[in-house]
This record gives structure tokens, C-alpha cells and sequence, in this order.
């Protein structure tokens, strides 16, 4: 464990989750973030980012890339709630840097204002434009973290059960794939999770689903379908709530036949690897998501980005 990872462990569990839980309702949560990412890049990256319009749903890329180019499509985590482009651009373009595509943030709405399934029909809508648009779909990395990983694998399940074209892989940090809440370790790690809030997750649900089934494989991958799908990887904290929405993930994967790498770290936050510009841990991790996505997903004849 590095020295930054100890002080950081101090610093998340008596002072960020504390406030987290504390925030009154959905606004507040999104202004909480916005200024703990702006704390966390120390700065604003995203200025220099291209904005672009896809469909309807507005997004970032680091760079926009030609047809032939591979890049990565990246959700960004924040429990459905909060979370934006603006606040992951730095771990897009570290993504980016280091894997040598293009990364592509896109704007999806969140709830209590448009809930469930707003997040995910526009994940497809997305989709469906950057194949309009003439990308190639096995060009294209598809991943996120928390909530945004969940969406990605969303997204992937209805790509695999209406036999659509499909990403090269697809890489989840964290990914938030059950919200009918059923996995052990939200119990379990209950008293070791280092940044979210347990006693927070039933309020959650209820802002997000306003009343839908929580089993639902549009927000819940857990149980979607999986034929055909992509190399995959997933990297999640063994003492964080949320560590067994990935490995049960990744059993269902396999269960599909799908070639999945789980990497499993040891006392972690919640996607550290937002924290890489402080986190030797979590520049490891990236690193390894990069490597991971080169090797499915070659660079382009012309050199790539």
C-alpha cells in the first residue's frame, strides 16, 4: 500500500463519505462532485476538449478521431444521479494518453429528472449514431466505472440479444450491475467501504427507478443476455460494497462464453482509479486497462492518434 493510498484512506472515510452521505438531495450531490473533481484534476481539463452533439445528447471527445480510427467510449459513474463529462476528463484523457485513441464522454441524462430508463435509451441512441456516423463498432472500447460501467454493460446486453454489431471489448471499474441490491458484500463490506454511503443506496434506487423493476437488465446487466460479446475486463476492490455486482458479472459473462479478466484490488476505494493524478494504484490499474484495450483493439494503418 503506498503512502498516498493511506492518507487518502483517512481522508475518504472520515471526511468524503461522511459529506456524501450527507447531502440533502440529488443537486446538492452533483455540486458536492463537481468541486471534489475539480479538486481531484486540479484544474479543468475539458477545455480543451472537442464538444459535439450525437443524436440528441451532448458529449466530449479529447479528440475527435477520423472513421478508421479506434477510440474509446466511456460513461462516467455517479450513481445515475450526478457525474458529467466535465468531471471524468481528466480520467478520459489519461485513457487516452496512455492507450493512444481518442476518447469519446458523453452527457447522458440523470435522475430524479429523467429516470430509469433515460440513461439507457440514450446509451443506445449514442450507439446508433456513432454507427450512423461510420465507425466501425470493433473499433470502438467501451467501458465506464460505478453506474457508468453498469451502463456499458447495459448497453452490451441489448447489443448481444438483438444481435447487434458489438464493441472490440469492453473494460468496468466498479461497474454498479444489480440494483435489486442482492450482493453479499454490500453487507459484508459494509464497514470497510471507504467512500460510498450504505445507508444511502435505498433512497437511491428509488430516485433512479421511480417505480420500476429493479431486475431489469436495462439497469441492471446482471441479468441480461450475453451471447457474442466482446473480450471484457473488469477491475473492482475486494473491500468495497459494490465487489460482488462485479464478480458475479463476471461469472454471468462467462457463463455466455465471453473471455473476461477479473482484476481484484486489494483495499481500495470505490473506483480508484478516478484518483490516478494522486494514486500510484490507480495509474497502475489504468495502465493495465490501456494495455488491455491495445491488445483487442489495434491502432489504425495510419498511426492512430
Amino acid at each position: 500500500m503506498s503512502w498516498q493510498l493511506k492518507v487518502m484512506r483517512v481522508f475518504l472515510r472520515h471526511i468524503a463519505r461522511r459529506s456524501l452521505g450527507r447531502q440533502p438531495d440529488s443537486i446538492a450531490a452533483r455540486k458536492w462532485f463537481e468541486r471534489g473533481a475539480w479538486l481531484n484534476a486540479r484544474g479543468r481539463p475539458y477545455r480543451s476538449f472537442v464538444p459535439d452533439t450525437l443524436g440528441d445528447i451532448p458529449a466530449l471527445w479529447t479528440q475527435e478521431p477520423s472513421n478508421d480510427e479506434p477510440f474509446i467510449l466511456y460513461f462516467h459513474g455517479g450513481g445515475y444521479v450526478m457525474g458529467n463529462p466535465r468531471t471524468h476528463a481528466a480520467l478520459g484523457r489519461y485513457l487516452a494518453r496512455k492507450s493512444g485513441m481518442p476518447c469519446l464522454l458523453p452527457d447522458y441524462r440523470l435522475a430524479p429528472e429523467h429516470p430509469f430508463p433515460a440513461a439507457f435509451d440514450d446509451a443506445v441512441a449514442l450507439w446508433r449514431t456513432l454507427i450512423a456516423r461510420g465507425y466501425d463498432p470493433a473499433r470502438i472500447a467501451l467501458g465506464g466505472d460505478s453506474a457508468g460501467g453498469g451502463l456499458a454493460l447495459a448497453l452490451l446486453g441489448h447489443l448481444c440479444t438483438q444481435d447487434l454489431p458489438r464493441p472490440g471489448c469492453v473494460f468496468a471499474f466498479s461497474p454498479f450491475t444489480d440494483l435489486t441490491y442482492s450482493g453479499a458484500s454490500i453487507r459484508e463490506n459494509a464497514k470497510t467501504e471507504l467512500l460510498l454511503p450504505p445507508q444511502r443506496l435505498e433512497q437511491l434506487r428509488l430516485r433512479v427507478l421511480d417505480g420500476a423493476d429493479p431486475a431489469d437488465p436495462r439497469i441492471s446487466p446482471l441479468f441480461a443476455q450475453f451471447k457474442g460479446a466482446p473480450p471484457t475486463l473488469i477491475q473492482a476492490a475486494r473491500t468495497e460494497i459494490l465487489r460482488d455486482d462485479a464478480r458475479r458479472m463476471v461469472a454471468h459473462l462467462r457463463h455466455f462464453g465471453a473471455e473476461v479478466e477479473l482484476q481484484e484490488w486489494g483495499n481500495l476505494p470505490h473506483v480508484w482509479q478516478f484518483f490516478h493524478g494522486w494514486l500510484p494504484e490507480a495509474r497502475k490499474a489504468l495502465n493495465d486497462t490501456a494495455s488491455f484495450i491495445r491488445t483487442r483493439i489495434p491502432a489504425s494503418p495510419s498511426g492512430g492518434n
